[in-house]
C-alpha cells in the first residue's frame, strides 16, 4: 500500500493535536503584560515546549517517509502506537501547567516522552526490517546516537521529579532540563535522511 494515506492521516492528528495544546490556553483576565505573565505565563511555556516536541515528530516522520514506498500492515499499527502516545500530549501538558510543575504531573509528562519515544524507534524498526537488509533507512539513521541518547535523558528526568526533593523544585527543575536538552538535541538539523535520499534519487 502506498504511503500517501498513512502521511496524510498522521499530518492531520498532528495538527490536531497542535490545535487542542493551544485552545488549553487560558486567557490573561486583564489588559496588562502582568496578566498575561500570571494567567498564561506556565501555560506558554509547557505550550512552547510540547509544540517543539510535535514539530520534531512530525519533522522526523515527514523525513522518514521519503524513504519508505509502501506499508505494511505492521508499520500501520506502529504508526497508530506512535501517534496514540502523541495524542496523549495535550492531557499531560494541561496537568503540567494546572500543578504548577507538581512532581507527580511532571512525571507523567516524562512517562509521555517516553513511551513517545519508544513507539517512533518500533514504527523506524518495523519500516526497516520492512525493508530487508538492503534498508535505506537502516543506512540512513545509521548508529542513531540521538534515539539513543534521548531515552536516557527521559529516564533521568522521571527519576529525578521522582525521587529528588519531593516537596520542593529541585527534581522537577532537573527533570525539565533534561526534556528542554532533548528537544534542543533534535531540534539542530539532522541531515542523515536528506543526505540517503538525495544520494538514492541520484543513483536512481
Amino acid at each position: 500500500m502506498p504511503t500517501n494515506r498513512l502521511e496524510a492521516f498522521s499530518d492531520g492528528v498532528l495538527a490536531i493535536i497542535i490545535t487542542i495544546i493551544v485552545l488549553e490556553l487560558k486567557v490573561p483576565a486583564g489588559h496588562g503584560f502582568s496578566d498575561l505573565v500570571r494567567t498564561t505565563g506556565v501555560g506558554l511555556l509547557t505550550y512552547l515546549l510540547t509544540f517543539v516536541y510535535v514539530g520534531i515528530y512530525w519533522n522526523n516522520h515527514h523525513h522518514m517517509f521519503h524513504l519508505v514506498r509502501q506499508v505494511s500492515g505492521g508499520v500501520l499499527w506502529a504508526n497508530l502506537g506512535l501517534l496514540f502516545c502523541l495524542s496523549l500530549f495535550p492531557l499531560t501538558t494541561a496537568w503540567v501547567d494546572d500543578s504548577r510543575f507538581e512532581p507527580t504531573p511532571v512525571v507523567i509528562y516524562g512517562v509521555n516522552l517516553l513511551g513517545a519515544a519508544i513507539a517512533y524507534f518500533v514504527l523506524q524498526t518495523v519500516i526497516i526490517r520492512q525493508q530487508g537488509p538492503a534498508s535505506l533507512l537502516r543506512r540512513a539513521v545509521g548508529a542513531d546516537i540521538k534515539g539513543k541518547i534521548s531515552p536516557v535523558f527521559y529516564v533521568a528526568g522521571i527519576l529525578s521529579a521522582l525521587l529528588i526533593d519531593r516537596r520542593g523544585h529541585v527534581g522537577v527543575a532537573l527533570a525539565l532540563a533534561c526534556f528542554v536538552a532533548v528537544a534542543i538535541m533534535w531540534v539542530v538539523p539532522d541531515r542523515r535522511i536528506d543526505r540517503v535520499v538525495h544520494e538514492h534519487e541520484a543513483a536512481g
